[in-house]
């Protein structure tokens, strides 16, 4: 496993690749649809919130308040292709160099990987709780009273979470590779008469 601090370089991102097992450390930062729609349409940003060089984590953590400090409790990942229609955008504007998420994502993020320098990097689904164990810290949180928690970037400094790179800065992606292959063996199922 290949073990990378953030924030991630071009380089390092154009290095990786596709099925590469990967564990980062370093500042992570939570986004979903309402801040997705944000970073395309709202104009400037809260200070301190700098996505340059950044990774995004499609999840909306669980979060709690303990004694003044925010603690995930779990911190899956969300469906990555509900953000297909921002995040090439979001890619070129702010030079993010990684997407965690599930499930993969669209032709159009492909290319802004391929373009940019930029990875898709699948986390387990159903880890919930596992993964919230390799996030150390919640240093800040944006928009929270506006989005809620779910749909808050909360800025997560994460130690060893592991991923594994799914679509690379050359604009393979694995997750488009087994929907043709797939594709392919219904074909022949239901050309030789298998499938009913």
């Amino acid at each position: 496993m290949k073990k990378l601090t953030m924030p991630l370089t071009e380089d390092c991102v154009r290095s990786l690749t596709l099925g590469e097992s990967v564990s980062l450390s370093g500042t992570i930062y939570t986004a979903r649809d309402a801040a997705h729609h944000r970073l395309v349409t709202g104009g400037q940003l809260p200070a301190g919130l700098d996505l340059h060089s950044a990774v995004l984590y499609h999840c909306g953590p669980v979060i709690v308040k303990t004694n003044g400090r925010w603690r995930v409790t779990a911190a899956g990942p969300t469906t990555s292709m509900r953000e297909e229609p921002y995040m090439a955008d979001i890619i070129r504007m702010y030079g993010i160099k990684g997407i965690i998420g599930k499930g993969g994502m669209g032709a159009n993020t492909a290319a802004a990987c391929r373009e940019y320098g930029c990875v898709y990097l699948h986390a387990v689904g159903g880890a919930a709780q596992v993964l919230a164990d390799s996030i150390v810290e919640v240093s800040d949180v944006f928009f929270l009273e506006e989005f809620g928690a779910p749909e808050a970037v909360w800025v997560l400094q994460v130690k060893d979470f592991p991923v594994i790179v799914t679509m690379d800065a050359a604009g393979q992606s694995l997750h488009a590779k087994v929907q043709a292959e797939s594709h392919q063996k219904l074909e022949k199922l239901v050309d030789s008469g298998q499938w009913t």
